[in-house]
């Protein structure tokens, strides 16, 4: 054999030996991403795991997976990916958009300046096949039989309704709808997993939809079960961003030029990004880092209930996301006894760096409870944060910002939350970039402590009369969340202690980043609403969306409506004065890294149309 032949066998060999978890890649479409200098790949990636290999014999029921000749367990996963045309333009590094309920990410400006690579992933098995999906084999039992369960899902409607479809269980179809396993249950508290029965004869369930004599009431919370066949192993959708990110950093055969790789995950997939690093997935099977830095937007200090058997990841899964271990040390669980941490188990070998950006609904509502990422498990004390993680807060702020002009619910109803703080989001992503390729530290941690006062337990909100908005003090967390890792589950149904941020006389958040709309307000900001009468249950939180209370215009308006906080008239006096308070705002933000030169113009025309808007 030449020598030419011989290299090329032994550089084939070293693919495949190094990298035999992506074991072929199928490009469908490659097309120029228009005059922007990039191209995107469509196709996908197959995937085969050894299940008995030590970073993959902890996925559940992976044991129980058909298995090939070889001995191991096949998966495919969509895969999208934007690179430089050009690879000298190309700075070296990913961003791996975790798709949420299957979403396809799009070409940003920042990506294609800074010259990073963009990826998509498919992870999840229960979405549409149009999404960014991830197919898995379902397990069975070791003779071959089916494995059978009960699985549920959980809904609050709005409106008084005859049926409501059953979107989260459609990868669950029941074995028998009329078996003793069928149950449908009311209750009052989203909360809580307590409720009524429902007589059997009341309801039916056909083709994925739920019918109840009479309908469902607006406000009540249902839970529909059923018996169920044929789990799929969701878990493998951990393995697919571990191995997708060993290929793209070390494989020759990758398609972009990737020494670094950075997650980017909001909501579920800010949880699911928590238990990939708590569950071990960050080393990979070739013992080395996979992601090098994460971050982990509006989860709180939720995880996603993934690697379990009967799960359901599409699912909202308002107060079903907190688990012991909440913080990334090890903490003394005063429930269970044990003591880990998110970072500090034994199955993490590898531990990316970390950045956790929180909104204010991230404390206040759906479980997330995200002052547990930075206080002990009993909300009694502050802790250290490790020195690969920073906690960013941003004050006065919804799960995502609303569009604006806002508008309300129902009539008469608060303002969604418009308060943006994603050109912040934007500044850190670029931050994190800087910390791993340069070792530049990003700025200090921000958020809320126990020991200054800038966070208290619920019912010691100082909450103003802020009109249209009640007090909150009353609200509870709700129940931890079984931990499947854990014997016994650490304490599965105790109640979350609920530590939120105090606040200013005008209503808004104390202890966190003030982005320029908080910083010089216009009103009052939220990350909590209570549901409208319309709706019922009005003492319920409206999962993950929050409210604006404009000021007043003038001290008379106030007056008139017994408004305890200054008006625009009277805290600023004019438009100009106002928008030099804005100016400072941005500046000072600026100097701490949390916005960039570029954004000085954005945030002062932004800040002009909200003025007139308001004073319209």
């Amino acid at each position: 054999m030449n020598l030419p032949a011989r290299l090329l066998l032994h550089l084939g060999f070293l693919a495949l030996s190094t990298h035999a978890a992506v074991v072929r890649v199928a490009i469908t479409d490659r097309s120029d991403s228009g005059n922007t200098g990039y191209e995107q790949l469509s196709g996908k990636l197959h995937f085969e795991i050894d299940p008995k290999q030590p970073q993959n014999a902890f996925i559940a029921d992976v044991d129980l997976a058909p298995m090939n000749a070889a001995g191991k367990v096949s998966f495919v996963a969509d895969l999208r990916l934007w690179k430089p045309k050009d690879d000298s333009r190309s700075n070296g590094a990913a961003w791996v958009e975790i798709p949420n309920r299957g979403g396809k990410a799009s070409l940003s400006e920042w990506v294609m300046k800074a010259g990073f690579t963009l990826v998509n992933v498919g992870w999840e098995f229960d979405v549409a096949a149009d999404k960014m999906r991830l197919e898995v084999p379902r397990a069975q039992n070791k003779d071959g039989s089916p494995i059978r369960g009960v699985v549920s899902a959980v809904f609050t409607p709005d409106k008084r309704l005859d049926e409501q479809p059953i979107t989260d269980l459609t990868d669950y179809p029941p074995v028998d709808i009329t078996g003793a396993e069928s149950r449908l249950i009311v209750r009052n508290r989203a909360a809580y997993p307590e409720g009524q029965e429902v007589p059997r004869t009341q309801w039916s369930l056909e083709n994925g939809r739920l019918r109840l004599k009479g309908g469902f009431e607006p406000g009540k919370t249902y839970e529909v079960f059923y018996l169920a066949e044929a789990p799929p192993i969701a878990g493998l959708g951990y393995a697919a961003i571990r191995d997708a990110v060993a290929w793209l950093k070390h494989d020759p055969a990758s398609l972009a030029k990737v020494k670094h790789a950075y997650a980017f995950g909001a909501s579920q997939c800010g949880r699911f990004l928590r238990d990939f690093v708590y569950l071990g997935f960050n080393t990979d099977e070739q013992d080395r880092t996979a992601l090098d830095g994460i971050m982990s937007h509006v989860a709180g200090a939720g995880r996603l209930v993934l690697n379990q058997r009967w799960s359901t990841p599409r699912a909202i899964s308002g107060y079903y996301t907190a688990s012991y271990p909440f913080a990334d040390t090890a903490q003394k669980d005063p429930v269970s006894g044990q003591s880990e941490g998110i970072l500090a188990n034994s199955r993490v070998r590898h531990a990316p760096k970390i950045f956790y950006t929180n909104m204010a609904a991230e404390y206040w509502g759906a479980g997330r409870v995200g002052a547990l990422i930075h206080t002990t498990p009993d909300g009694k004390q502050d802790i250290a944060l490790p020195e690969n993680v920073r906690s960013y807060f941003f004050a006065s702020t919804s799960h995502g910002p609303a569009s604006f002009p806002p508008t309300s619910q129902v009539k008469g109803s608060p303002l969604a939350n418009p308060v943006n703080a994603n050109p912040a989001i934007l500044a850190l992503r670029l931050a994190m970039h800087r910390w791993v390729s340069e070792g530049l530290a990003p700025p200090p941690s921000v958020h809320p402590k126990l020991s200054d006062g800038t966070l208290v337990p619920i019912n010691d909100v100082r909450w103003p009369p802020v009109p249209g908005m009640a007090a909150p003090n009353a609200i509870k967390a709700g129940g931890r969340v079984r931990n499947p890792q854990l014997l016994g589950g650490a304490g599965e149904g105790t109640e979350l202690p609920l530590l939120v941020p105090q606040c200013d006389a005008d209503g808004n958040d104390l202890g966190g980043i003030r982005v320029p709309d908080v910083a010089a307000p216009l009103g009052t900001g939220t990350g909590w609403v209570f549901r409208p009468s319309e709706f019922g249950s009005i003492h319920e939180f409206y999962l993950l969306r929050g409210a604006w209370v404009p000021f007043a215009k003038t001290k008379a308006e106030r007056e008139a409506t017994n408004d305890p906080r200054l008006s625009l008239e009277e805290r600023y006096g004019s438009k100009a004065a106002y928008l030099d308070q804005v100016k400072a705002a941005v500046q000072k933000l600026i100097e701490q890294r949390f916005l960039t030169d570029a954004d000085l113009e954005l945030q002062l025309n932004q800040a002009s149309e909200r003025w007139d808007w308001v004073m319209r």
